[in-house]
């Protein structure tokens, strides 16, 4: 009988570290950092082949990629570092992961983490670990003490390993990976830190009338008024919105402050899909205090697309985008000085619903929110949404 061995190269700084056996027909598995434009290209387009037989995925634009990954394009890097590698074996492309220094997260925490994110990898244990302890080996030579994920940066992009849910397509700005994921991370000596839900809503089965009751009494004797963006203001209104978040959810799990310039930046990312018949700021006498940032689930138009604008793929999403029934509830937010007026949460929530059914807007998708949130959770229970989808985030002591 004859024995497969495989030899695996991982990547420290200068030098490579050949790990493995003898004997036996020899696969060589290799882990090296993305170094190059053609490794570049490889890395944002191993997807493609993880995914081809997954009716479920949502390829991501290739523009958008090449700008979340470019050192001097994204705002990421003014404070933060991250190193990106790819896994081969006999020429052949097998996996890529992103290890990922996060100075905001570390500082504000008072924690030292390291964060995967960017996780693909075939069905094999052996790449995977391979792939997650060159993660780990990257945050042990610079003296963090934990490795946390999936997480692209931070809490404030994409996150999270999809455990339950696999039957539909991600909105907008949520993950989507094959099963086999979880065995994979788990396999490799991770263990949960947190779970995080999304919920769904079908407008058609109406409101909770508690929710409506609760509501509508909020706004008039409490005397807040709820208004629509103005877009011909919109960077106003960013800087309001940014505010607004940045100070509501200030204590929640795995916070990140956002800078100016990557609220900016994601701002200006988002401004071509914004619908503003459903993104809301309250105000009371005036003052900002508190939002909901719901955007029309623009990841059924681009599944139509496969990652290209050109040459036919911007007509398309403008095509299909038009026709988006769909939206995600990305966040709501309330300044902490009234986050204990009872009542002003169900406002919004109120106010979101009547006006995105108003809108056309069939069925909604509320994430993410974090398993420990019991207050959120029960909101959204009562609100009439139901789990439908849960992700996962992981971590390992280093």
């Amino acid at each position: 009988m004859t024995h497969t061995i495989s030899i695996v190269i991982y990547w420290a700084g200068n030098q490579t570290i050949p790990l493995g056996g003898e004997g036996g027909n020899l696969n060589r598995l290799e882990i090296f950092p993305v170094a190059n434009a053609r490794d570049l290209r490889q890395f944002i387009r191993l997807p493609w082949k993880i995914y081809r037989n997954d009716p479920y995925w949502v390829p991501p634009l290739l523009l958008d990629m090449k700008t979340l990954l470019n050192r001097e394009k994204h705002p990421f890097f003014q404070h933060s570092s991250a190193e990106f590698f790819l896994a081969r074996r006999d020429g052949e492309l097998v996996g890529r992961i992103a290890a990922i220094q996060n100075n905001n997260h570390n500082n504000y925490h008072g924690e030292r983490t390291a964060f995967f994110g960017f996780f693909e990898s075939v069905n094999e244990k052996e790449v995977a670990a391979a792939l997650l302890e060159q993660a780990a080996s990257w945050a042990r030579s610079r003296g963090l003490v934990q490795l946390r994920g999936p997480m692209n940066y931070s809490t404030n992009e994409t996150l999270g390993l999809l455990v339950e849910g696999f039957d539909s397509s991600p909105c907008l700005m949520m993950t989507h990976n094959p099963p086999y994921y979880q065995e994979l991370i788990e396999s490799a000596g991770f263990e949960k830190a947190m779970d995080l839900y999304a919920w769904w809503l079908l407008t058609e089965r109406g409101l909770n009338p508690k929710i409506v009751r609760v509501g509508e009494k909020v706004l008039k004797d409490q005397g807040i008024q709820v208004r629509t963006i103005n877009m011909k203001k919109f960077r106003e209104e960013v800087k309001i919105i940014k505010e607004i978040y940045n100070d509501a959810w200030s204590t929640n799990w795995g916070f990140v402050p956002m800078t100016d310039a990557e609220f900016e930046h994601m701002a200006k990312d988002l401004k071509t899909i914004v619908d503003p018949r459903v993104l809301l700021i309250a105000e009371k006498d005036g003052e900002p205090l508190a939002f909901s940032l719901a955007l029309p689930d623009f990841n059924q138009a681009l599944k139509k697309v496969n990652g290209r604008l050109f040459p036919f793929g911007l007509a398309k999403l403008i095509y299909y985008g038009r026709q988006v029934r769909q939206v995600r509830v990305l966040a709501l937010g309330i300044v902490k000085k009234v986050q204990n007026w009872n009542g002003l949460g169900a406002a919004l929530y109120y106010e979101s619903f009547r006006r995105g059914v108003a809108a056309g807007y069939r069925s909604c998708e509320f994430s993410w929110t974090i398993e420990s949130n019991d207050l959120i959770n029960r909101s959204m229970q009562l609100f009439g949404a139901e789990i439908y989808k849960r992700y996962r985030i992981y971590q390992k002591a280093l």
